[in-house]
Formats: C-alpha cells, structure tokens, sequence
C-alpha cells in the first residue's frame, strides 16, 4: 500500500506525493545545502529521517480525511537518538523541531526515551554510525562550535524540507518548479563597475578619496576569506565600497552571496536602494518589516519576496542588526531556515560599534565561528572602530583575531576627511538652544529622546526652513522631509531640523552647523558625518556638543552612561575628540566599566542564570543545549513596540488606497502595501488607541489584531508626526 507524504485535496491520491520521494528529495538538498561545512552525510541522514512519523497508520488516515492529531516527528527523532551516539541526541532536536523549532534536549531526550524504536521501510538507507563532520572533525571542539553546528543543520533540514514541499505543490498547480540558488555572477560585478564610472568625472577632494578608497578594497579582494574591517570616516563612501570589495572578493572564492548588516531600520530601504542601483532591483533584497510577511500569497514576486526573506536565497540580503544577530542564536524554524546561507558568504556589519554591549561575546563568537568554520568572510565597516580585538585591549577569550584593514591608513584618512570641529559647551536649556537655531539659517540639532525633540520642534516651528525627524512619523513622511532638506540646502535656503539619533543612521544630508546632546563618542562622530559633509565650505564646519538641561530631556538609561563617558572623553582630548586615540579610549572605558559580566549578561531561564556563554558551557558538558531557552534570552532590543497604520491627511494611506486593499487575500502583500503608512508605538499606546475607539482593527475576521488603523486624525500632525504628548496627557479627543 503506498504511503505518503502529501495530500492534495480534490485530486486522486495517485497525484500525492510519495513519502519516499519527498524524504528522497529532501535528504538530496539537504545534503547540498550541508555540503560547504562538512555536514553533509549528517544532513541527509536528517532528510531521510524526517517524516519517519508520517508511516503512522493514524497519519496516512489524516491525510485521507480523517480528523486527528497524530504528530510525525517523534519516530525519526527517536531512531537517530538510538542510532548516532553522541551525535544522536544533537540529530534528533533537528527532526523533533523541524515543524515548531529546536527544543531544550534534556527535555527532548525524556520524552523519546519512552518510545520504541520505529521499524524502516525497505527503501530507507539503514542508518551507520557518523564520523564528525566539519566544525567537529578539527582540533579542540567547543560546546559553542556543536550547538552552532546543530543549527546549521536544523537550518539545512527545514529548508529544504519547506522548499522540496512548495517544489510539489507548485509542480501540482502548474507553475514553474526552479531548484537553482540565486548566486552572485559576473554580471553583478559588470553592472556595479557600470554604476561606479558614472562617477568618473567627478570632480573635488572628498571624492578623490572615495575613489583612492575604493581602489585599495577591491585591490585586496584576492585575499583568503576570514575577518577583516573597514574603518572609513563618514561621508568616505563605505557603502559602496564595501559592495565592492565584497563582490570582488565573493567571485575571487567562490563565495555565494552577500550579505549587508544595518543597525537601524530606518535605513536598510535606503542601502538596499543604493545597492539596487546599482546591480539592479530585483537583485537585492531587504529584509525588516512592520509585519509579519510570512505567508502565502498567489502573486509570484510576493511569494518569491516570502522566500527569500525567510532563507536568503539572494545574491544580495540587506538586513538589520537585529534580524541578523538573534537568527544566529533562534531555535524556531522560521528564524534558523536562513542560517545555512551564511556560509560562504560575505557579511559585511555596517556600524559595527552599535553591537550590543550585553551580548558582545557571544556575538562575537558567532562571527568568529561563520569565519573558522563555515568558509565566510566578515567585514566590520565603520567610521569608529570599537575595540574587539584582544590586541586593542578586549581581554576576554572571543577577542577577535588578527582582522585586515581594508582601507588605506585609517589615521590618514580621518586627517584628511576631516571636515568639523567639535566643541562641548556643557548644559544648555531648550530656551538657549532654540535661541541658537534662530540665529543660525541652516543648522542641524540632534537629541536623545522623541518628546524632546517634539518639544524643541514646537519651540522653533515659526522659524523660516524649521524641520522635524523622528520615528513618530511614517517612513513616507520622513522619506519626503528628507528630499525637502536636500533640496533646500543645495538651494541654499534656511534650513533648521530637529531630530532624534535616526539622522545618524546614514542619512546623507550636509549641515554647516550641528547642535548634538551629550552621547557616546561613536554618536558624536556620526552627527559630525551631517557636518560640511562634501567639505564645500571654506574652513571647518561645527559640530557642538552640549549637555541638555531642561526638565524631560535627559537620555535614555542605556544612552545615559554613554553620554557620562563621552564627556569625559571630550575633556581629555579638547583639540580632537574624535581622533583613533581618542575613539579607542572611548571603547575601552565604555567596555569596562561594568567588568567582564557585563559583556554577557542575557538571562537565560527560568532561573535567570546569567551569561549565554555560560550556559552553552554548562549544559554543553553533557550534550543536553536548552535552545529554546538560548534563543529566548538573546534579545537585542525588548520587543515593547506595534505597528499602527495612519490613515487619510498628508502621510496617511488614503481610502483609495485601502477601498483596493479590501480586496486582496495575502498578508505579504498586504503588509508591503502598508508599510509607508507605518508608525511604531510602545504596546500601551496602541492598547489605548483601540479602548478609546481612536483606532480600530482592519479586517480583523481574515487578519485578526494584525492591522490597527488610527482613525483620529488629530493625533497626527502633517510636520512633525505622532502627538505623544496627547497620550501623556489621557485626553485624545481634546
């Protein structure tokens, strides 16, 4: 009797899918996918194990209509545990996981232990004793180098099993079945040198030392993939740069993909823009979202969108710090498919000093890993390199080693790209500083806090040229703020904006003036990238930094010790405070000044153990990883905000717009379609918005609390954004 693996409601059971072919087919791409790390053996034997379960005669009954809950993956998980030694409980969490996600193995290994071995079928390879493989076949093996290999490989699984499952249905539904990863070729490499001779005839100091940088990356793309940096001053064209570098040296080895790390939302549309330019846009993918894209829709760009933002099937990712970091410590299967695509790869970490200083070490030994083992190249790209290598003063055992500078004499290059001064003038209240925006037509302040910069925005709005940024406007309302800034500075009208830090974040904007509250040295340097950032005026632009005094204007608690070490650091270097000497002072008073501990203190557990090293150490000594509760703890940012849509006025989505939206089926496409209108807000705030009536749930019998919209239009305002004094004061109506 034929067993199966895949119905297909309304066809003849003669058009399902074979349960040995599909555990055929996935144990093929599985290996495939294993193959650059060594692991491939291990991963087919995975994909033949997989759907063991499904042989059940309770699940065949499900498939042929019956209701019930029979499960599936227990019966392969239990012969792998029985059959593979040490290897067996670390191969058993993949199959067991491969629906949900990787479970804490002593629980896993419990529960197994109660069932009986499975009988195989006649067409199943018999399961052999597995050597090491890979990242555990060489020299001193690390309990952090096995649990990192047992999520490569659940990556490789659950991968290939989604892609070998879409592969039938779709052959099933007639479209075009297509099994070939999307890799960087030649042609991207022709298309990005096209890009950059536009620029040839370009003419003036700063972008001849683009060029000069530029010039020596690509000349060192020959070099064998491992670590290296790229430390450019602002405004010194690392974007491009590292592009380039990073395709060079991906064709020069063969390396796959690329794969560019942002710290800020904000700009991974912006980046991915950039690079879209110039390989072309349906070459690059961005990966962030307001929304949660992961479902199926009948458009194909939609679906293939879906696909790649879930396994980075792409010649070039654009990703945020926080996709790219916690996916490298997830257990569930929708964040580990992507992981097997890093290797042979190039991962560039754009402003790689923002990685978070409570997870540093065990970042850091996950690139160090992607690097030793795993055939990657990593690049730290930034204008103020932090101090990660034990030679630079990290003295912890993940210190990085030995990474190669890309860009021509680092030293030399901030002297010649420096184009502001940087003064402290300590405590100013908003009264003195909005006295400064008045007298200055075209300047820049910078704040730590939104309700600060609302509040100074509100200060000065009367003024000719006066302009507000924060992330309490959408992305289509802050997109046209910007072009209206550009557009007035070339034009050399008054221009006076206020932001919050997200104007750090990349933003190419050039401002004779910069007003910046007190931050850390790395903030500092970024808003002197927004200052005489072309080096079109005559002397020095300035960049003066001050310490806010009025009442609601202090930082953030995670800023506050930033900006304490920042001003000392301004003291002791008065006539450059963002020299390399002074920058790495900063970093390493920043880094020690809560110990050791404080470099990796996630709690991990139910009973809050701290450190994630430690716990990969404690539960490791005995094979028994808990990466369910690993993946919890690695937490770069509290997930404490909600996406709430802004309709009708200026910035919102218009009824036009979302009368034709009514009709469509796919979240994906959907989300995308909203995604301009966005703002995010803290959890309470959209609670109140929807029990005061001043928002309601779209659609809410196909998308349930996915998608709030905020009907009051008084709550948004056409310069400046979201009202969040109006929360503060309970009145929305007033």
């Amino acid at each position: 009797m034929p067993i199966y693996a895949h119905s297909v409601p309304g066809r003849p059971v003669s058009e399902w899918e074979n349960l040995r072919d599909h555990s055929e087919a996935v144990a093929w791409r599985a290996a495939l996918f294993a193959e650059p790390f060594g692991g491939r053996e291990a991963a087919s034997a995975l994909g033949w194990a997989h759907d063991l379960g499904k042989m059940k005669p309770r699940f065949q009954a499900k498939l042929l209509g019956e209701w019930n809950t029979e499960p599936h993956s227990a019966e392969g998980a239990r012969l792998l545990l029985s059959r593979h030694g040490k290897l067996g409980p670390l191969l058993a969490a993949c199959v067991a996981g491969h629906h949900s996600g990787l479970p804490d193995l002593d629980d896993l290994t419990r529960r197994l232990a109660t069932l009986p071995d499975p009988a195989l079928p006649d067409w199943m390879p018999a399961p052999t004793a597995l050597a090491p493989f890979g990242p555990l076949s060489s020299g001193a093996i690390t309990h952090f180098s096995i649990q990192f290999a047992v999520r490569m490989l659940f990556s490789c699984l659950v991968d290939a099993d989604e892609l070998e499952t879409a592969a039938f249905y779709d052959g099933i539904k007639g479209r075009p079945v297509s099994r070939a990863p999307e890799t960087l070729t030649q042609a991207h490499r022709r298309a990005y040198d096209a890009h950059i001779a536009r620029f040839g005839a370009t003419q003036g100091r700063v972008n001849a030392l683009r060029a000069e940088i530029l010039r020596h990356a690509r000349a060192q793309a020959a070099n064998e993939p491992g670590l290296f940096t790229l430390t450019v001053p602002t405004g010194g064209g690392k974007t491009l740069t590292s592009l380039g570098f990073a395709l060079d040296h991906a064709l020069a080895h063969g390396l796959e993909r690329v794969i560019h790390v942002i710290p800020y939302t904000s700009i991974v549309e912006q980046t991915a823009d950039v690079f879209g330019t110039a390989l072309g846009p349906d070459q690059v993918v961005e990966h962030h979202s307001s929304f949660d894209w992961d479902a199926v829709d009948d458009d194909e760009d939609i679906r293939r969108l879906r696909r790649v933002t879930r396994n980075w099937d792409a010649p070039v990712i654009v990703t945020t710090a926080v996709q790219f970091l916690e996916s490298l410590f997830a257990a569930r299967k929708r964040r580990c498919a992507k992981l097997h695509n890093l290797a042979r790869a190039v991962i560039v970490i754009d402003e790689a000093q923002t990685m978070p200083r409570r997870l540093l070490r065990p970042c850091l030994a996950a690139l160090t890993e992607l690097t030793r083992h795993y055939g990657a190249t990593v690049v730290l790209s930034t204008a103020t390199q932090p101090v990660l290598t034990r030679k630079a003063g990290l003295d912890v055992p993940e210190a990085l080693e030995d990474p190669r500078e890309l860009a021509p004499d680092p030293p030399r290059l901030y002297a010649e790209l420096r184009r502001a001064r940087v003064i402290d003038i300590g405590p100013q209240d908003d009264t003195a500083l909005s006295d400064r925006i008045a007298r200055a037509p075209q300047v820049l302040a910078i704040v730590n806090n939104r309700r600060h910069a609302r509040r100074l925005f509100d200060m000065v709005a009367g003024l000719p040229g006066a302009r507000h940024l924060s992330t309490t406007m959408t992305s289509q309302h802050r997109r046209q703020v910007l072009a209206e800034i550009r557009d007035r500075l070339v034009a050399g009208l008054p221009v006076r904006l206020i932001s919050t830090s997200l104007v750090e974040a990349g933003v190419d904007v050039d401002f004779p003036l910069v007003l910046r509250a007190a931050a850390g040295i790395d903030s500092i340097a970024q808003a002197a990238g927004r200052c005489n950032r072309e080096g079109r005026l005559d002397g020095m632009g300035e960049v003066i930094v001050f310490t806010p005094s009025s009442e609601g204007s202090a930082p953030p608690e995670e800023v506050k010790q930033m900006a304490e070490i920042g001003v000392k650091i301004l003291a002791a270097h008065k006539d450059d405070p963002l020299s390399e000497q002074a920058v790495a002072d900063y970093f390493r008073a920043l880094l020690w000044s809560q110990g050791i501990e404080a470099l990796d203190a996630a709690r991990v557990g139910p009973e809050c153990k701290s450190g994630i090293l430690r716990e990969i150490a404690e539960s490791g000594s005995a094979l028994a990883f808990r990466f369910e509760q690993i993946a919890q703890a690695f937490r770069m940012i509290d997930d404490t905000q909600s996406p709430v849509i802004v309709r009708g006025g200026r910035w919102g989505i218009s009824d036009d717009l979302l009368r034709d939206l009514t009709h469509a089926t796919g979240t994906g496409g959907i989300a995308r379609a909203l995604q301009p209108f966005v703002v995010n807000l803290p959890h309470h705030i959209r609670r109140e918005l929807e029990t005061s009536r001043a928002a309601s749930l779209w659609r809410e019998d196909l998308f349930g609390r996915e998608f709030l919209l905020l009907d009051h239009a008084g709550l948004y305002d056409d310069r400046a954004g979201m009202r969040m004094d109006r929360f503060d004061e309970g009145d929305f109506f007033a």
